[in-house]
């Protein structure tokens, strides 16, 4: 990782970045949100995610295992406490999120083309071959996506996820292996702030800390280090 120290964010509210699926479901995506007041998630064919409001009230991990089912798995970001009985704990990492800053420079493509349904399947294939994230049919309803196509092939896209009210994700940023080193991924990147710093919100991403190479392309645009954020994923008990 090219950038070691952790960026203050002026001029916003950056406190809802902290559980941005749960500032997402609770704000802008609440129509898509499934559960309570406590526990809420996306429908299973547009995100995985699944955000807790907080992780102290005694009954959140009933409330958790209700909304997904038993013997269900489901991913949790953020939380670094022990498991009740009965979880099962089955693996996880660390992440990085970043915000843009003011030496970020974006500005719309004129190659790209919006991408909506009439595109999921190209969505989803260009999304299997280069696993930039989790991705499902509807996923491309949470935003604007956008691609380059050429030959008629989708061979790169990008697009909005969460949207947590003030910001939004850029996501999915997928470049197919034989159009590399052309700039592909930072001209979507740029593309995408451009539309949304337009709207009045602010760009952040996230990645695998272990991404680090996709982490300083991120930093060269303009993009810096929030912080750093544990994940896991655990099975409900059945």
């Amino acid at each position: 990782m090219t950038s070691s120290s952790i960026v203050d964010v002026p001029h916003a509210d950056a406190t809802v970045l902290d559980n941005a699926a749960w500032h997402s479901l609770a704000g802008p995506h609440a129509s898509f949100a499934i559960g309570d007041d406590l526990v809420r998630r996306y429908p299973s064919d547009v995100a995985p995610f699944v955000a807790v409001r907080t992780w102290d009230e005694p009954g959140v991990w009933d409330a958790l295992r209700d909304l997904v089912g038993p013997g269900s798995e489901v991913g949790l970001s953020g939380y670094e406490g022990g498991f009740p009985a009965g979880w099962e704990y089955l693996g996880g990492g660390e992440g990085v999120q970043l915000v843009e800053t003011d030496a970020l420079r974006p500005r719309p493509d004129p190659e790209v083309i919006e991408l909506g349904a009439d595109d999921a399947a190209d969505m989803l294939a260009i999304v299997d071959r280069n696993q930039p994230g989790p991705f499902r049919p509807r996923t491309h309803e949470l935003g604007r996506y956008i691609g380059i196509r050429r030959d008629g092939r989708l061979i790169a896209m990008a697009g909005e996820r969460l949207h947590p009210t003030g910001w939004t994700e850029i996501s999915a940023v997928s470049v197919d292996a034989a159009h590399r080193r052309q700039g592909l991924a930072s001209r979507l990147v740029l593309d995408v702030a451009f539309h949304i710093q337009q709207r009045g919100d602010r760009a952040l991403l996230h990645a695998a800390a272990s991404n680090v190479g996709a982490i300083a392309a991120y930093e060269r645009l303009g993009f810096a280090l929030r912080r750093r954020n544990k994940f896991a994923a655990v099975r409900t008990p059945a």
